[in-house]
């Protein structure tokens, strides 16, 4: 347990401020809209000598993250920050990067995917890329995205597990948002973290090796197992690093943040900055007498199935909130939703009512009443039975 330092922080910055703790040995990036300060305030850092890291301005996402795989194949502590269509540009690589099995640490300051252009917050980007073998973590604020980029590190580099782990904010409203960010000391952060000793790297001479080669009809399947495999035994790594960084911080870290959840009839899920939205409207209803919950994972992949089924199981109705869609998908059901769905079903838990509402697509608002209106509409299929509408629109105009 060690006091932390309070600081007016923007999100972009609070990650900025765990990067320079950290102080990794290689930083390739571009700059995008909104996350351009996480490494622009980083490069400064370089720049003055703060930090030893070896910092690479490239010419695209694309090449930031082939920088990110040469530098972590060859041994080097990587970490690297996108948003939106920069991290579409780097698609190929995500892959690449997950099945080399290489430890990358990854700010997305989550915006809306290009077209029609817009620079504001939805979870298109990231949701993208949920199945390309990252682990994927989402803050509510710039102080969940100050303590998410320090764990993960932990996390990406255990060597029970070694894959790349993506960090997840929301653009403008945490990214640019100033709020009360707590700082552990630098010395508190570098003993958490530790030194990074892979097992096997490209510039180990004496045991030399081949990364990315062919790997034709006869071993592909069995790797894609073994990594699949890795993620799905993760999630005892990550709860103990969460709670050994709970302790040392004296900040809670759940993978699920529950409130009221306890006795809920109506609940809401959601990620991210519409969390604290929805609780303090839970906070008010509850105070009127109204057993309402929200459910905030910070865990979306691996994904914390058996928890979320035992949170939300004994509810009369259910409300998921996706800031994406899923094109093609069954009525156009958010990614979140389909997930939950799934694991209720696998869980035996049918019967359910759960109603998926996509909302905030390109930045748009999404006010207490709107939220209000959610949970009247879940008392209304609490008490009639009627489900009505599998996927609705919140927020958006007639």
């Amino acid at each position: 347990m060690v006091a932390s330092q309070f600081m007016p922080l923007d999100g972009a910055n609070a990650v900025s401020q765990a990067m320079r703790q950290i102080n990794p040995d290689v930083v390739a990036a571009y700059p995008i809209t909104p996350q351009t300060a996480v490494v622009q305030n980083f490069s400064q850092y370089v720049a003055d000598g703060i930090v030893d890291t070896e910092f690479v301005p490239v010419e695209s996402e694309h090449a930031a993250m082939s920088a990110c795989v040469g530098a972590s194949a060859a041994g080097a502590r990587v970490m690297t920050a996108t948003s939106a269509n920069g991290l579409a540009l780097m698609w190929e690589v995500l892959y690449i990067a997950s099945g080399m099995r290489l430890p990358i640490v990854m700010t997305v300051v989550n915006r809306a995917l290009s077209s029609p252009l817009n620079i504001h917050c939805d979870h298109s980007d990231s949701m993208g890329a949920r199945d390309s073998g990252w682990l994927q973590f989402y803050a509510e604020s710039g102080q969940e995205a100050y303590d998410n980029t320090i764990k993960a590190l932990r996390i990406a580099e255990s060597k029970s597990l070694s894959l790349p782990v993506m960090s997840c904010q929301d653009g403008f409203i945490t990214g640019h948002g100033v709020e009360r960010v707590g700082l552990l000391p630098d010395e508190a952060v570098q003993e958490f973290v530790g030194s990074y000793e892979p097992e096997l790297t490209l510039l180990d001479t004496d045991n030399p090796i081949t990364m990315g080669a062919w790997d034709f009809t006869d071993h592909y399947f069995e790797h894609k197992r073994q990594q699949t495999e890795a993620m799905n035994a993760s999630m005892e790594l990550i709860e103990s690093v969460c709670q050994e960084y709970e302790m040392l911080s004296e900040r809670p870290q759940p993978i699920l943040d529950c409130y009221g959840m306890d006795d809920a009839e109506y609940a809401i899920i959601v990620l991210s900055s519409t969390a604290g939205t929805t609780r303090s409207l839970v906070r008010q209803m509850r105070a009127e007498g109204k057993k309402v919950g929200v459910l905030k994972p910070r865990l979306f992949r691996p994904f914390p199935a058996a928890q979320i089924v035992d949170c939300i199981k004994n509810c009369k109705a259910v409300a998921v909130l996706d800031r994406a869609i899923s094109f093609g998908a069954p009525q156009g059901m958010g990614p979140l939703f389909t997930d939950i769905t799934s694991a209720l079903y696998v869980a035996g838990e049918c019967d359910l009512p759960v109603v998926n509402y996509i909302f905030g697509l390109g930045g748009r608002d999404t006010t207490p009443p709107m939220i209000a209106g959610v949970f009247e509409d879940l008392e209304k299929i609490g008490a009639t039975g009627d489900r009505g509408d599998l996927v609705r629109y919140l927020g958006l105009r007639g």
